[in-house]
């Protein structure tokens, strides 16, 4: 039987030489332009890779598979991020935008990414359109990569540079570059770490070699994956802030001169206090269902509008795309803000968070302090539970069921179900529970005043769901 394949939240993954083939590569190119030719967008699609294993061929399969149904291709000749092909789609005017990556997945990954015309992640309902149009067999008769090179159908294109020129006409980088700040980047082995060096030369680099294994590691940028380059800044003593960006470099993590881990709920309510407060721009704020309830605190102060959504980028940027939004975050390390494209951004949002920093030459710490003034201390804090799927699904059940009343001292006040479900415990404290839609992991978050009382939540609500 054919292998079927899903998109997930954000693109489709699957374990290379497995799942990941070439041939299914192609089946998902082919339904892509069927879908691409059906929907009257131009016949042109940006197609880039990141630093994952097999990264060129199969970028030249997808691209064969275009150009065999008449589809111009403006390719990338080496690496890139996934901001970088959005940009281009953007800029360029394309129907399409293809990233051969697995983001922060396993090094035993790789994925397909699908971005529209307008610079972002495709709607649901048109990767729905896309996965309906996945054959069964396999995709045979195209000619080869390099004669649609020598047929003009496939063009190589310097997306580096399109976005190197995007920064240096966006940010003060002559600020950033010969200021008092010195800045620490950890690539984690991926496709941030050519432009990162170009935008910043003299900043303290780690990970930024080609190497597709990722020495093993996940390329997800939350701390337990960041304790070398943490310590790197803490030794050091004079890095005023580190900057981290996830394989194909959509995500950010972000680091204090001491080492300490900067979550993404403080990096959005940072955001929304430089833009709003110190730059005078306005829009509604739009964050994913497992973010911070202080988003929705600071937007009243502010009185900007909130709205929260399912989990996925490609929800926050439907939005962005057809109303007037000044930042869209996720809880994972993927934000978006106005002025730039719909679409996550690790260094760009980095960018963002150091100027903020050399405009009011204040430390990260600080410029925290003027949040917690506002809305108050707090913490965010998650498992990742590899359990069996069976397991797995009873949990789930559970929750629909209405089964769980409180997780050990904790009683549930109230019950959220937009994406996963949210037990609200009082005092501003929750617990959410959620199958990722990416990975064979039960995730479990919680809220609290402090990191201590967040784990604490977590504790008695795994001791609570595993029995």
């Amino acid at each position: 039987m054919t292998y079927k394949i899903k998109f997930g939240t954000d693109g489709w993954r699957e374990i290379i030489a497995k799942d990941y083939t070439v041939e299914n590569v192609k089946r998902v190119a082919l339904a892509t332009t069927k879908w691409l030719i059906s929907s009257g967008l131009p016949k042109h699609a940006i197609i880039g890779y990141d630093c994952r294993f097999g990264g060129q061929m199969f970028l030249e399969a997808t691209a064969e598979v275009f150009a065999s149904q008449g589809i111009t291709c403006s390719v990338a000749e080496h690496f890139v991020t996934t901001p970088m092909v959005s940009l281009a789609a953007n800029t360029l005017k394309a129907g399409v935008g293809i990233v051969i990556t697995a983001s922060h997945n396993p090094p035993s990954y790789n994925g397909f990414k699908i971005k529209a015309t307008y610079g972002g992640p495709a709607s649901p309902a048109e990767v729905q359109k896309i996965e309906d149009q996945i054959a069964d067999e396999a995709v045979t008769s195209t000619d080869s990569y390099a004669n649609y090179k020598a047929q003009g159908l496939v063009k190589i294109i310097d997306m580096e540079t399109m976005y190197n020129d995007r920064v240096e006409a966006s940010f003060d980088m002559k600020l950033l570059r010969g200021g008092d700040l010195e800045f620490a980047y950890d690539a984690m082995y991926g496709a941030g770490q050519d432009i990162v060096r170009r935008l910043l030369p003299d900043a303290t680099f780690l990970h930024c070699e080609h190497n597709p294994g990722f020495d093993g590691q996940a390329p997800e940028p939350i701390h337990k994956n960041l304790t070398e380059f943490s310590q790197m800044i803490e030794m050091a003593g004079d890095i005023d802030s580190g900057l981290a960006t996830d394989g194909d470099a959509d995500r950010v993590g972000l680091y204090n001169s001491n080492g300490r881990f900067i979550d993404s709920h403080h990096i959005i309510l940072l955001l929304i206090h430089y833009l709003h407060k110190h730059k005078g721009l306005s829009g509604k704020v739009v964050n994913s269902f497992s973010c911070t309830g202080k988003i929705k605190k600071l937007c009243d102060l502010y009185g900007l509008e909130q709205q929260t959504t399912k989990i996925g980028f490609k929800y926050i940027c439907d939005i962005m795309v057809n109303e007037d939004v000044l930042i869209g975050g996720e809880e994972s390390g993927g934000i978006a803000i106005k002025g730039h494209i719909p679409e996550r951004d690790g260094v760009w949002i980095g960018l963002v968070i150091w100027e903020f920093m050399a405009k009011t030459g204040k430390s990260l710490d600080e410029l925290i302090e003027e949040v917690y003034d506002l809305v108050g201390s707090f913490a965010v804090e998650r498992y990742d539970l590899h359990i069996d799927e069976a397991l797995k699904q009873q949990i789930v059940q559970n929750c629909k069921d209405s089964a769980y009343s409180a997780f050990g001292s904790y009683a549930v006040e109230k019950v959220e179900n937009i994406d996963g479900f949210k037990f609200h415990l009082g005092d501003d404290q929750w617990v959410m529970i959620r199958p990722s839609g990416t990975e064979p992991v039960l995730r479990v978050y919680a809220e609290a005043t402090d990191t201590e009382s967040a784990f604490a939540i977590l504790d008695a609500t795994k001791a609570a769901i595993l029995g």
